[in-house]
């Protein structure tokens, strides 16, 4: 930083007063500050920036604070700024010029916080979800050029989390009571469940399948080394390593002879049924999410077991993980990479992911003999061929290279799933991509014969496993067992009782708030609600009331249903 001759420091930071004319601000060869009038300039850009509501303003190393305080003056109440310095010695600056004046307002924060995703952690936490519509620039000084990729970054992936939280947001209006009915229809076969299965050794590799279209040429792949090694794969665990795919896939691989050892369901509408044709009774073991679509739970006739992704903070969730062991994951809202997530659960050895392309081409949005490959093959006629040009001009569909350098076409939901799973398994050593024609996972990219051998393991057979069995309809579960689902539906349904009474007309309305707050998913899917973390209702809102009274009978009878299914 200059010194009083203006010579460049290099890094040192000297005490100083704030820039006045002619006394440049400089640091690290970059002029931070104009010689001629730095806060009457800062200002100017000030006014510049648009005043829209629900915004957060985003400001990139504000140095003395010049032009916040006029800015802050005209402020939406609805919008904030988040002032962000990612140099130690100019965040110090900033803190001991400014403290007591600008950067101590309510509606401003000033963070020296590098990492994007803790940075809208932050930014959640102060001023809670759904806080924000949009996120503008306000750039007021020449800070940002220090670290100008860095604070890009940052800008793009506060914009990308306010997207996904009113994304999600949006999918809880639409389907959030599904979500809530789902789970509390699936309670009746988690009582008929095991708990996950636990013939998979520590060090068994483990192979996750998804449906994309570069699974074909993998699994032609192994199809040849498994031919020329003589093995069996139509029963589980003939092969020296396990095999998790996604639903989609069940077809995919039953149609080339393969039976995986475990399949993941995670969607909760009934368009998921198709995933199932060919694989009715075939004894293929199922993990299922407990919001999964209920009529799915039978198809297989398999083994069956249920895991939990909350969807959102629900008080029920919590009572229901609290109740019953269930293996818990977050919501990553693709049943690809809750897969590998639950494979990472199961193993310690090492898994090699195929077919999570979150990409497609011209002629293949999935792999051969998926329902979607299936129906393009049905619709093709002498008007219509393969050449999918309607998914490829789709709005927002955008032309991407894929891990081999093929030009493929994804969109922002896949890309979105793809940022996903890279900032959850890519510091992973134990987890490996096979190279093809899908998106780069930030994983380490093995060819196709090198994950074989990886699995194979150079012959070494993996204990077997047992052979399938066909689900029981007690599902070995004590009496015992059955007395506990019994005593939580009971208790659930004595509370929807009591709130049902209380909203028609009954005393003792001081025991609403307690109420609401337990049955939050009679409302959490409400649009004011959903995706608002921390927004509480209002036991006075009559409007509101009227619609919670609405929701609680057909929640009353599923707890009903549940009752009797499982006395």
């Amino acid at each position: 930083m200059a010194d009083e001759g203006g010579r460049d420091g290099e890094g040192c930071l000297p005490v100083i007063t704030p820039a006045r004319r002619g006394n440049s601000l400089k640091y690290k060869s970059k002029t931070l500050l104009s010689t001629v009038e730095p806060a009457g300039r800062a200002e100017k850009a000030a006014e510049k920036v648009p005043q829209m509501e629900r915004t957060l303003y985003f400001c990139p190393s504000p140095l003395f604070g010049y032009g916040l305080e006029q800015f802050l003056s005209r402020l939406n109440p609805g919008s904030a700024i988040l002032c962000v310095e990612t140099d130690e010695k100019l965040l110090s600056l900033s803190v001991s010029q400014a403290a007591g004046r600008v950067f101590s307002h309510p509606r401003l924060l000033l963070t020296g916080e590098k990492n994007p995703a803790a940075l809208c952690a932050l930014v959640r936490k102060t001023w809670g979800g759904r806080a924000f519509r949009r996120v503008i620039p306000l750039k007021l000084n020449g800070g940002w050029q220090l670290d100008a990729e860095v604070y890009a970054g940052m800008e793009a992936a506060l914009a990308d989390d306010i997207a996904i939280e009113w994304g999600n947001a949006m999918t809880l209006v639409k389907l959030g009571r599904r979500y809530a009915r789902n789970t509390i229809r699936n309670l009746s076969a988690l009582c008929q469940s095991r708990e996950l299965p636990g013939f998979f050794n520590e060090s068994d590799p483990v192979l996750v399948l998804g449906a994309g279209p570069s699974l074909d040429g993998f699994l032609n792949a192994l199809a040849e080394r498994v031919s020329s090694r003589n093995r069996e794969v139509t029963v589980p665990g003939k092969l020296p390593f396990r095999i998790i795919c996604v639903d989609t896939c069940i077809p995919v691989l039953l149609e080339r002879g393969i039976r995986p050892d475990l399949a993941v369901v995670l969607e909760s509408q009934f368009w998921n049924v198709r995933d199932f044709i060919g694989g009715r009774n075939s004894r293929i073991p199922a993990a299922f999410d407990l919001s999964a679509y209920p009529a799915t739970t039978g198809l297989l006739g398999g083994e069956t077991f249920f895991f939990l992704t909350p969807w959102t903070g629900l008080a029920l969730l919590g009572r229901i993980a609290e109740c019953f062991p269930l293996p818990v994951f977050p919501p990553l809202g693709s049943v690809g990479l809750t897969a590998v997530a639950l494979a990472k659960k199961l193993t310690k050895g090492p898994i090699l992911a195929a077919g999570m392309d979150f990409s497609f081409t011209l002629d293949a949005t999935h792999a051969r003999g998926s329902p979607g490959h299936a129906a393009s093959l049905q619709n093709q006629n002498r008007f219509r061929g393969l050449i999918n040009a309607e998914a490829a001009f789709r709005k927002g569909v955008f032309q991407t290279v894929s891990k081999t350098g093929v030009t493929v076409f994804s969109n922002p939901a896949m890309r979105t799933y793809r940022n996903l799973f890279q900032e959850e398994f890519s510091k992973d050593k134990n987890i490996h991509d096979i190279r093809g024609t899908g998106l780069p996972l930030g994983l380490a990219a093995l060819s196709a014969p090198e994950a074989l051998d990886a699995l194979f393991g150079g012959g070494r057979q993996t204990a077997a496993l047992p052979p399938p069995r066909k689900a029981q309809a007690d599902g070995g579960r004590s009496p015992q067992d059955r007395e506990k689902f019994a005593a939580f539906a009971g208790k659930e349904l004595g509370m929807l009782r009591e709130l049902r009474e209380i909203l028609s007309g009954g005393r003792n309305t001081a025991r609403i708030p307690r109420l609401l707050s337990d049955l939050d998913y009679l409302w959490s899917h409400f649009p004011e609600y959903a995706g608002a973390a921390g927004k509480k209702p209002s036991a006075s809102d009559t409007g509101f009331l009227k619609r919670v009274r609405a929701e609680i009978d057909p929640f009353r009878r599923l707890w009903e249903l549940l009752l009797d299914a499982v006395t």
